[in-house]
């Protein structure tokens, strides 16, 4: 069974920074898209940064410049480097990826638990 497990989520002060962490276990065969989704109360969760198995990034406008999306391929973990942080990006940050693991029967989204980041002004 596949299950990604996250980390690294807290409060920290404007303008500082945090590096949220996802690792996938279990068994999986091919990996498509890697990234995190980051969601506040009253809003539809919003795509923050992906990165697919070729290596190509997409991001939301608002953190284009100041988060980073990277990868461990060998390791099945990426890893989201926010920088300049600002208290609008207060929200619960979920990693997700689109993978297929040895149960599945076709490529499907799995998401991690959710990591509370608080940005104070």
């Amino acid at each position: 069974q596949v299950r990604l497990v996250e980390s690294g989520g807290g409060l920290v002060q404007a303008g500082g920074s945090l590096r949220l962490s996802c690792a996938a276990s279990g068994r999986i065969l091919s990996v498509t898209f890697m990234g995190w989704y980051r969601q506040t109360p009253g809003k539809t969760r919003e795509l923050v940064a992906r990165i697919s198995s070729s290596g190509s990034t997409k991001y939301l406008d608002s953190v284009m410049g100041r988060f980073t999306i990277s990868r461990d391929s060998g390791k099945n973990t990426w890893y989201l480097q926010m920088n300049s942080l600002k208290p609008e990006d207060t929200a619960v940050y979920y990693c997700f990826s689109a993978l297929f693991g040895d149960t599945d029967i076709a490529t499907r989204d799995y998401w991690g638990q959710g990591t509370q980041v608080t940005v104070s002004s």
